[in-house]
Order: C-alpha cells, then structure tokens, then sequence
C-alpha cells in the first residue's frame, strides 16, 4: 500500500499542474484551511470533493463496557466531512 501524499508533496504536484510557485499554493491551500475553519458552521463545501459540517448528536444513554453501568453520555456537537459522489465515483470506479 503507497503511502499518504505529504504536504510538501501535495503543495509540489499542484504547483506543476497549475503552473504557480510552491509558495503561492502553499499559502492558497493555508487560506482554504482557515476558510473551512472558520465557515464550518454554516456549511464549507469544496467542490468536486466534498462538505464540511457540524453535526449535533443528542444526549443519550449508555454502558460503561468494563462494569456494564449505565451512564449519561451528553449532547455535542462534532465536525463531519461528507465526500462528494464526484469523488466516490473517481476513486472506486
């Protein structure tokens, strides 16, 4: 199994194919990151990629595994990413 693209490689494939300087994709691919950050409440979708969201799960019971005693497990919210059919369909077909 290859290994995962790093940064470094990530910000060089993309300065090849778009003809920038590493420089300039790199503080682009930072930019996109605080955006997503920053906008993650009301939705961040990349497009071709997939959707960034903050999903509330409500509160709920459940089992202490090791002495099987029930606990409360309070309400959160939690960051989710949902991968577009454009990119599903890239990859698995």
């Amino acid at each position: 199994m290859a290994k995962p693209m790093t940064k470094t490689k990530i910000v060089a494939a993309l300065a090849d194919k778009v003809g920038l300087t590493k420089k300039q994709v790199s503080t682009f691919l930072e930019a996109q990151a605080e955006l997503a950050y920053k906008e993650a409440k009301n939705g961040f979708t990349i497009p071709g990629v997939g959707k960034l969201v903050v999903r509330s799960y409500k509160a709920r019971m459940g089992r202490n595994p090791q002495t099987g005693e029930a606990i409360k497990i309070p309400a959160r919210k939690r960051l989710k990413f949902t991968i577009a059919k454009a990119a599903k369909d890239a990859v698995f077909s």
